[in-house]
C-alpha cells in the first residue's frame, strides 16, 4: 500500500519549506513520491516553489480550491484515485492553512482508497513565533490541525526567545483544551532541530512518527471561516521598495488583519519567495518564480492593498482578484 503524509500547521508556519527538505529525503532514498498541494484559488505559489523537485521519481500535483466542501472533497478523492494507479510509494500532502481534518480521514476510508492507501505520519509544523493571542477561528485551526499529529516540528526557533519551545508548546495544550479535545503534547514530542542539519534518524522518528485518534469539539467549518484570500497578478516592484509596500500593507489596518502574505517577485537575476505577516517580512532569493501575490486574512479590503501595490507597482498588467 501508498503511505500518505499529511503536513499541517498555520498559514506562514514553514510547512513548504519543511516539505522539501522531507521530500528531498525520501527522493535520495530512491522512494517515488507525489507531492499533493491543495490552497484558496487556481493559483499555488507554493507548488511554484516545488517545481524543482519534480522528476521521474517526484510529481507535483495540486486540487484546485474555489468551490464548497462537498465539491473539494470530491476533487480529492479523485487525486488520490489518481495517483493510486500510478502506484507510487508514498504521498505527501500539504493542506492550505485552513483545513478540516476529517476530510483526510473520512476520505482515506472510502473504497477504493482505503485498499489502496495507508496513512503515514501526520506532522504538524508549529512557528515558534505563534502569537500569544490569536483569533478564536485561527486558535481553532491551530489546535485542531495539530490534535492528531503524531510529530509536532517547531519552526523559525533560532530567531525567537530561549523559552520558545514551552512557550508554543503550553499555547497549543490551552487552545486543544479549549475546543475540549484532551490531547495534551509533552516536549518529547516537539522536535526541535536545525532542519537543515537533520539526520538520518530524525527522518526515521519523522516517517515513523504515526498519527493519534483524538476528538475535540468542531467549532467551525472551513468554509465558515471568515478569512478571505486576495491575489494580485502581474505585480513588479522595484527591489528596493518591495520589503518598505509589503511593511505598510501589514500595518495598514484599513487592509484588513492580515495573518500572511506570500507569493514570488521578479528582481533582478532571479526571484524573490515572500512569506510575510504582521512583524517579520522573509524574502529568499529562489530560481524561477511567477509573478503573483497573495494576502490571506479577515475583513480585507482589496482596494486599500491596491493602493498601496499600485503606488510601486510598474507592470501595465496589473489585475486583482
Amino acid at each position: 500500500m501508498t503511505k500518505i503524509d499529511l503536513i499541517t500547521g498555520l498559514l506562514g508556519s514553514g510547512k513548504t519549506t519543511f516539505l522539501r527538505l522531507y521530500a528531498q529525503h525520501l527522493l535520495d532514498k530512491g522512494e517515488r513520491i507525489a507531492i499533493l498541494e491543495n490552497d484558496f484559488g487556481a493559483v499555488n505559489v507554493d507548488m511554484v516553489m516545488l517545481q524543482d523537485l519534480k522528476g521521474e521519481n517526484c510529481q507535483l500535483e495540486m486540487i484546485a480550491g474555489g468551490c464548497d466542501a462537498d465539491c473539494h472533497r470530491r476533487r480529492f478523492k479523485t487525486q488520490l484515485i489518481s495517483l493510486g494507479m500510478q502506484h507510487v510509494d508514498r504521498v505527501i500532502m500539504e493542506p492550505s492553512g485552513i483545513f478540516d481534518m476529517d476530510e483526510f480521514f473520512d476520505t482515506l476510508h472510502e473504497s477504493p482508497l482505503d485498499r489502496w492507501f495507508e496513512i503515514g505520519s501526520v506532522l504538524t509544523v508549529v512557528d515558534a513565533q505563534t502569537e500569544d493571542e490569536l483569533p478564536p477561528q485561527m486558535a481553532y485551526l491551530f489546535a485542531s490541525e495539530a490534535a492528531c499529529a503524531g510529530m509536532l516540528i517547531l519552526s523559525k526557533w533560532q530567531n525567537a526567545a530561549e523559552n520558545a519551545a514551552e512557550r508554543v508548546l503550553a499555547h497549543l495544550n490551552r487552545a486543544l483544551s479549549d475546543i475540549r479535545c484532551d490531547r495534551q503534547f509533552t516536549a518529547d514530542q516537539l522536535l526541535v532541530r536545525d532542519w537543515a542539519a537533520l539526520t538520518d534518524a530524525d527522518y526515521a522518528q519523522l516517517t515513523n512518527a504515526g498519527y493519534r485518534g483524538s476528538s475535540y469539539i468542531k467549532r467551525y467549518r472551513p468554509e465558515d471561516i471568515q478569512s478571505g484570500v486576495h491575489y494580485f497578478l502581474h505585480v513588479r516592484i522595484p527591489e528596493e521598495q518591495i520589503r518598505p509596500v509589503i511593511r505598510e500593507i501589514l500595518e495598514d489596518a484599513g487592509c484588513g488583519r492580515i495573518y500572511r502574505l506570500k507569493g514570488s517577485l521578479p528582481v533582478p537575476g532571479g526571484w524573490y519567495k515572500i512569506n510575510a505577516a504582521r512583524g517579520k517580512i522573509e524574502l529568499d532569493n529562489v530560481p524561477d518564480g511567477q509573478a503573483v501575490l497573495i494576502v490571506i486574512g479577515d475583513e480585507l479590503d482589496r482596494a486599500a492593498i491596491d493602493r498601496h501595490l499600485q503606488a510601486v507597482n510598474t507592470d501595465p498588467e496589473f489585475v486583482s482578484v
